[in-house]
């Protein structure tokens, strides 16, 4: 039987100079997180290793610098400003990269900080609803710590762990943390419908979360005999499930399964996955792997950007210099789609910011990070319509951007397209 500990005897084993690994989206442990920050006084040079992470992050706190330097391999909402002020580091890589990083020994793990679903009869917790990344983790780092959740989703696939494999187990009673629904409003709809009409009966959809992708899957119910095949699980899949539209039964790879490396949503998301055999939840290296997605039919990958400059460069992970997000699986699923048979890649994004900027520009900001090529990019969406840059020049890619950026703005940017291609 396992046997529990304090939060606080379980972090114990973390020592000065450690490299620790967190579990990421709505996995990480934050009664660990808490007990190992309360030892900042006497740690130092402790590296902390994660994605995306939702809810408080302390040890990245003003003044933690000396005991806990973050290494972010993707910059959630709660470490933009460390990253930005220089308190954290922030590491560009494919998502699909990630694990290979610890299974090659690139960054070696002292010790993994999961949260996992209760074990079974024999012994066994699975890592829920985070998979991805944490898989090859627990596989690879010295200690494992593990916070086991009653509420934490039993999941099927690659996150099977047995629980003599913990160095030290805590048991924390608390509710999942839930990601709340964007609200749709015309822009997004509107977006969601170009897409909509680009997707075929029969694709394999890839997707992530947010109101433009929720925009996208309102859209799709009246689909047939669609395919999930996805880095990332959310709500507005299981609508379009319970819709009839998602039966995976085109797919080549795992057919009549969603496959996901992790979810992110409501309770009713959990509930849904939660020892469901329909969902495998599997590890990133092998979602994301190009070759995988490839072998699946009409792969339709739908991502989003910050901006596009008019030769079809996208920058997805930073606002100039000042990092926003990351890297991620973005190029992995544009790569996989194109390859696909009869796929698209498509990136999707409002025509202007908030405060009325346009998200299509002669040139990508000042330090800005191109996260998919020119080369790479074939559709893209906004709300005023769908380009094809595929086969295109950069006169003609220009020309095409322009006709569905903002009408607001189209004649600078046409005036700035002819001082660098010429005649449209």
């Amino acid at each position: 039987m396992l046997r529990y500990v304090t939060p606080e005897e379980a972090v114990s084993v973390i020592q000065s100079g450690h490299r620790v690994f967190l579990h990421g989206g709505v996995s990480t442990p934050h009664a660990l997180v808490a007990a190992m920050t309360a030892r900042a006084p006497e740690l130092r040079g402790v590296e902390v290793l994660h994605l995306h992470t939702e809810g408080p992050a302390p040890y990245a706190a003003t003044g933690m610098q000396e005991s806990f330097r973050v290494n972010a391999l993707f910059v959630a909402a709660n470490m933009r400003e460390a990253v930005n002020d220089r308190r954290a580091d922030y590491l560009p890589v494919f998502l699909s990269e990630v694990p290979a990083l610890f299974r090659k020994g690139v960054l070696p793990l002292d010790v993994a900080l999961i949260q996992v679903s209760p074990p079974d009869k024999h012994g066994y917790c699975t890592l829920g609803v985070s998979v991805d990344t944490a898989a090859a983790a627990v596989q690879n780092a010295r200690y494992i710590i593990a916070q086991v959740n009653p509420n934490m989703p039993r999941t099927h696939g690659d996150g099977l762990i047995h629980s003599g494999r913990f160095h030290a187990a805590t048991l924390v009673d608390v509710p999942m943390l839930e990601h709340g629904r964007a609200e749709l409003g015309p822009i997004e709809r509107a977006i969601g419908e170009h897409v909509a009409a680009l997707v075929e009966d029969g694709a394999t959809l890839q997707m992530g979360i947010g109101a433009i992708p929720d925009g996208v899957l309102s859209a799709l119910k009246h689909h047939r005999k669609l395919g999930v095949h996805t880095e990332m699980f959310s709500d507005g899949l299981v609508e379009l499930f319970e819709a009839g539209a998602i039966t995976n039964e085109m797919k080549r790879v795992h057919p009549g399964k969603i496959v996901t490396g992790f979810a992110i949503g409501s309770r009713k998301l959990y509930e849904f996955v939660d020892d469901n055999p329909l969902v495998q939840f599997l590890d990133i290296a092998y979602v994301n792997d190009t070759s995988v997605i490839r072998r699946n039919p009409r792969v339709t990958a739908i991502n989003s950007a910050i901006e596009i400059d008019l030769t079809g460069q996208v920058c997805a992970d930073s606002i100039g210099t000042r990092q926003y997000s990351g890297v991620g699986g973005q190029m992995d699923f544009i790569r996989g789609a194109s390859l696909s048979e009869g796929g698209k890649p498509i990136i999707a994004l409002p025509s202007t910011t908030s405060r009325g900027v346009s998200r299509i520009c002669p040139l990508l900001k000042l330090g800005a990070g191109v996260v998919t090529t020119r080369a790479h990019v074939h559709w893209v969406v906004t709300e005023f319509g769908a380009a094809d840059l595929y086969g295109k020049n950069v006169r003609q890619r220009a020309r095409a951007l322009i006709d569905i950026s903002h009408p607001f703005h189209r004649e600078t940017l046409e005036e700035e397209a002819y001082k660098r291609f010429g005649r449209l």
